[in-house]
């Protein structure tokens, strides 16, 4: 774990609120790629306040990553990919009025959404 960053409760609430019930891993990220909340779907899969995003999983997973640049021009950034033969897009949110904060999510990870059926299983802990 890193030394905690110093953001306002009112931040981490506002997140809770608005990402707690949505059906895929989401997190609340600092510019220094350290996690600073989680969603009850990323906590299902063992992701954490503390843990710094680009050393979880292989760093090829982390190549089409969009953080610096969603930052940088203060725009939401997003990347489509394949995995398991379906459709994953990846994004990056800035939060308004804190340039060091993003969001990142991605649609279809946990769920194909044309099946209908949950692909990731949410007591799979990632590595």
């Amino acid at each position: 774990m890193n030394e905690p960053i110093d953001v306002p409760q009112s931040v981490i609430d506002a997140f809770h609120l608005m990402w707690d019930e949505f059906p895929e891993p989401a997190q609340l990220h600092h510019k220094s790629k350290q996690i600073l909340a989680v969603n009850k779907a990323s906590a299902a899969i063992g992701m954490q306040p503390g843990m710094v995003c680009s050393k979880l999983g292989s760093p090829e997973s982390h190549k089409g990553c969009l953080a610096a640049r969603c930052l940088k021009e203060g725009r939401a950034q997003h990347v489509c990919a394949s995995m398991g033969g379906r459709e994953i897009i990846g994004f990056w949110q800035p939060v308004a009025g804190y340039p060091e904060l993003y969001v990142h999510y991605n649609v279809g990870f946990a769920f194909d959404y044309k099946k209908g059926e949950r692909v990731l299983n949410p007591l799979q802990r990632l590595s």
